[in-house]
């Protein structure tokens, strides 16, 4: 919803009837699901996003958003400071990326990704178990004429006391036939998980196993950061 609300831009365009942007938007990783319906999507079939310099031209841009595509290029400050040098004097950008802690769950590299991710991200702290792991805050601050308008972590229907138990391979199979299409499996899962959750579960202090993605179920385990570029004087 940030990125709707703020994507009216630096040429003073506003929200349009259906909610979205009036202006140039580009969605970097958006696929085929672009944040708003208009906005120009740039994907793997469209370059390489690490370089995107090399495709776009610079200040062309009133809103950039990328979610969940930061952590997959090879270097990001060089990345980030390319995307940003895409929005116009007065635009904004809008980056969503996973929470170290909430995502990898200090698994490095990531349990569900892999060497897919090639960094980690956390918000305002020094503190870190990630051996790659990146402060999202600093990166803005440190980019020319920046303003941080919002930096949230973001943990809707996160259970914490599940955060970093290791599971064996049957109970996370209960886990994930919470979101089956098939509703025997929903239904037994949800019979036994509340059980095994609160008497077993997060009282465990397993070393072998994984710990459960929570995201591919309801949960949101991100940080999402909106960025104004000032006007030049």
């Amino acid at each position: 919803w940030w990125f709707r609300l703020v994507s009216g831009g630096a040429s003073g365009g506003g929200v349009g009837d259906d909610g979205g942007c009036n202006d140039d938007c580009n969605d970097i990783g958006g696929g085929d699901d672009p944040v708003v319906e208009h906005a120009e999507v740039f994907d793997l079939k469209h370059g390489d996003a690490q370089h995107i310099l090399n495709y776009k031209e610079q200040e062309s841009y009133d809103c950039v958003n990328s979610s969940h595509c930061l952590e997959h290029m090879r270097d990001i400050p060089s990345a980030f400071s390319e995307w940003w040098s895409l929005v116009k004097p007065g635009g904004y950008m809008v980056t969503v990326v996973p929470h170290e802690d909430l995502y990898e769950q200090k698994i490095w590299p990531s349990f569900t990704c892999g060497n897919g991710h090639r960094a980690s991200f956390r918000l305002k702290t020094k503190s870190t178990w990630s051996p790659v792991s990146y402060d999202i805050y600093d990166l803005a601050k440190n980019l020319p004429n920046s303003s941080v308008i919002s930096a949230e972590i973001q943990d809707l229907n996160y259970d914490y006391g599940l955060l970093g138990k290791r599971l064996g391979r049957a109970s996370r199979k209960i886990y994930k036939w919470r979101y089956s299409k098939t509703k025997a499996k929903r239904i037994l899962s949800e019979f036994v998980f509340q059980f095994l959750r609160d008497n077993f579960w997060v009282k465990s202090k397993r070393k072998s196993g994984l710990p459960v993605d929570q995201t591919a179920w309801n949960a949101l385990a991100q940080i999402q950061i909106v960025i104004k570029k000032n006007k030049r004087d």
